[in-house]
């Protein structure tokens, strides 16, 4: 398999992704603009209070948790793939009269003017699937971080991505190494869009993130998995009460997020 090819798929998907999820109900625009943040308890309680500290959000979209995390105080650095997300969150920035940075870049080029620069970098929900090794991100992560730095990463778990979209059947191995080469239909923020592209993707076990992160000298300072999703993303999700969502049928069974927290000694 071909990176280059991947990546430049991945890239026309993700333009095209921000175009639609910049105007659509599942990311409300609007009612960012009237202040409401985007950032949820899970990562918000492995962060603490991030007021004046210099912040790197990896793999951005269009920027609304880099701009949440700006209303929190942070000095925040957004960097993502796709250059139509770039512009989309730098618009959004000057709409909100906030100041951050954007950065356009594949998570896994390493960026000298970065290097040590950051007390926080985070990442969250659906990320790492489109990267086919976590080496390189990982050395990222660990080179722009300051001494003492924090990483803080909430993602899908990877046992999510064993089944079908529809959650019918285990489609996939849990220890998948392969590229799952898919054909998108619409997105998960608009699933009825007219929307028609490939994609390349990957599984990533919790001991490869860990391997990786750890092998590139971060520390784990904890580690937390759920059994509900924050965001309504997937197929056949019923409401678990807190505001959150299963999957129907397998409610309070199936592991469907998990965080961390890692620091740079």
């Amino acid at each position: 398999m071909d990176q280059k090819t991947a990546f430049e798929t991945n890239r026309a998907l993700w333009d095209a992704r921000a175009e639609l999820h910049y105007g659509s109900a599942f990311y409300d625009v609007d009612a960012f603009l009237k202040g409401k943040g985007t950032l949820n308890g899970i990562e918000l309680d492995l962060m603490g209070d991030v007021g004046g500290l210099d912040m790197l959000h990896l793999q951005c979209h269009f920027g609304q948790d880099t701009l949440s995390l700006a209303r929190l105080g942070a000095k925040v650095t957004g960097l993502d793939l796709s250059g139509t997300a770039i512009t989309k969150a730098r618009e959004l920035a000057q709409r909100c009269n906030l100041e951050a940075t954007f950065i356009e870049s594949n998570v896994i080029d390493f960026r000298p003017e970065l290097e040590g620069a950051f007390d926080i970098v985070f990442t969250s929900y659906g990320t790492i699937g489109w990267l086919p090794d976590l080496e390189p991100w990982a050395a990222n992560v660990a080179r722009y971080l300051k001494p003492g730095g924090r990483f803080i990463m909430a993602e899908f778990h990877p046992a999510v991505w064993m089944f079908d979209n529809d959650f019918t059947h285990v489609q996939y191995p849990y220890f998948n190494r392969e590229a799952i080469i898919e054909n998108e239909v619409g997105s998960y923020a608009a699933p009825d869009a007219p929307l028609r592209l490939e994609s390349y993707s990957w599984n990533h076990p919790l001991a490869d993130v860990l391997t990786a992160l750890m092998g590139n000298g971060l520390r784990l300072e904890a580690f937390r998995e759920f059994d509900r999703s924050p965001y309504d993303c997937f197929h056949k999700t019923v409401p678990s009460g807190d505001g959150n969502y299963f999957i129907k049928g397998m409610e309070g069974k199936l592991p469907m997020v998990y965080a961390l927290r890692m620091t740079k000694p």
